[in-house]
């Protein structure tokens, strides 16, 4: 084992110095003003935050200059290239941007000293921190190793970090190592998303599936689990009323087998889970954030936590969820049917629950970051500026000029969702789906 942790820790250090190296020379050519990256490893597939991030950017300002690079980190040699390919790639456009906007760890950034005129957006990719991750989890088995999390300088070289309730700042400045002055508790465009379509998608699912009308809709979205098995097939065994349908959306990285549908389970591989979100009447997951959007909809939502013991070792949670929704969390699937099936929910547990963990302003997260975003784009001195939990500090910066509205009820914009050509490896002009990812 250690001469194996000894490689890994010394492929590292040789990765940094050529990174380094080249980035050195990279960094003579000029930043281009308004230019803006975006940078994800979810998925091969723009990200849906991106997709309304980088529309939002453009309707703001038609001059900026957007560039998205996604690419997913494989197993598979071939697929460690061609991400290495993408890190080099980005290493340019991290030369010559303003702004840097990701959504989880990517070396290039945390690795490398940048331009002082570089300013780099954390947006993370859930609008809650329900479970530890980062420096929370240093060494434990679903965590990473510290001699690699140092040695990568994981998280390191953020300006600014997207949270969601100020409740949660805590938790992200322990998971990053940030200091509490670079959050931003706007959200994610995603609850924007959800508002706005919530009625649509709802009428769109009931068009394609009449013959779930007069059932109870439960989607089934379990957390990832990394190095721990998932016990999630036993939903299939489980006993299930003839009046529940129930839809599985297993986490996108997580490498699961599909068991035969049957007249209660469907798998429904061409819907995005944050639109099935819109179309279910029930969510089971477990220490997923897809709780927190669920929430955003009121969507009631049991918590099966079959493994709860073995995760909290080997991974941990920030919310204590059998006090805090105790007559709404289950060890046993079968007892958790039946809940459902009796319509047993406690609303009072989950209003607490949104009042002390959702924004209180929700519907305006795109416009804020994609305000800043600009500001910072096209800010003649922007390293000189500090931003402090949505205050301008130092010199008076104008607020935007463009409306902020509120989403809801009937009020509803299409998000455009044509305008996707991105970077990516692949040059997908979907959104990847990342409801669940955490």
């Amino acid at each position: 084992m250690n001469i194996k942790v000894n490689f890994i820790s010394t492929s590292i250090r040789v990765l940094n110095y050529l990174l380094s190296f080249i980035y050195f020379f990279i960094k003579l050519i000029p930043t281009k003003r308004g230019k803006i990256l975006f940078l994800s490893r979810q998925s091969d597939k723009i990200p849906l935050d991106f997709v309304l991030l980088k529309n939002r950017i453009k309707q703001m300002d038609s001059s900026a200059s957007v560039v998205v690079i996604c690419s997913r980190v494989g197993h598979s040699a071939k697929e460690s290239f061609l991400f290495f390919v993408q890190m080099i790639r980005s290493m340019y456009h991290l030369a010559t941007s303003r702004v840097c906007i990701i959504d989880s760890y990517w070396p290039a950034v945390s690795m490398l000293k940048h331009k002082k005129n570089l300013k780099i957006i954390q947006i993370w990719h859930s609008i809650g921190k329900m479970k530890k991750s980062g420096y929370q989890s240093l060494d434990k088995k679903s965590g990473r190793k510290s001699q690699y999390a140092m040695l990568l300088k994981m998280h390191d070289n953020y300006d600014y970090f997207i949270g969601g309730a100020e409740i949660f700042n805590k938790y992200y400045c322990e998971a990053f190592r940030i200091s509490e002055d670079k959050i931003l508790n706007y959200g994610l465009p995603r609850i924007d998303y959800l508002i706005e379509t919530e009625k649509q998608n709802r009428a769109r699912f009931y068009n394609e599936f009449p013959e779930l009308k007069d059932k109870k809709v439960v989607l089934y979205a379990p957390t990832f689990r990394r190095n721990m098995k998932s016990g999630w097939e036993n939903i299939l065994n489980a006993d299930i009323s003839s009046d529940i349908a129930v839809i599985i959306k297993n986490h996108p990285g997580q490498c699961t087998h599909k068991a035969a549908e049957t007249s209660h389970i469907r798998y429904m591989d061409d819907w995005e889970t944050i639109d099935l979100i819109s179309a279910c009447d029930y969510l089971i997951t477990d220490y997923s954030s897809i709780a927190f959007e669920a929430a955003v909809l009121r969507k009631k939502t049991f918590f099966w936590i079959y493994d709860y013991e073995q995760y909290m070792e080997n991974s941990g949670i920030n919310i204590d969820l059998k006090k805090e929704l105790s007559h709404n969390v289950f060890k046993n699937i079968d007892e958790l049917m039946a809940a459902i099936e009796n319509d047993d929910y406690s609303t009072a547990q989950q209003e607490k629950f949104i009042r002390k963990y959702l924004l209180d302003d929700i519907g305006h997260s795109t416009d804020k970051i994609a305000g800043l975003a600009v500001r910072l784009a096209e800010s003649k001195e922007n390293n000189n500026e500090v931003y402090n939990n949505g205050r301008w500090q130092g010199r008076t910066v104008e607020e935007p000029s463009w409306n902020i509205k509120t989403f809801g009820g009937d009020r509803r914009r299409k998000a455009d969702m044509q305008d996707n050509k991105t970077s990516a490896k692949g040059d997908s002009a979907g959104y990847g789906n990342h409801s669940n990812v955490s």
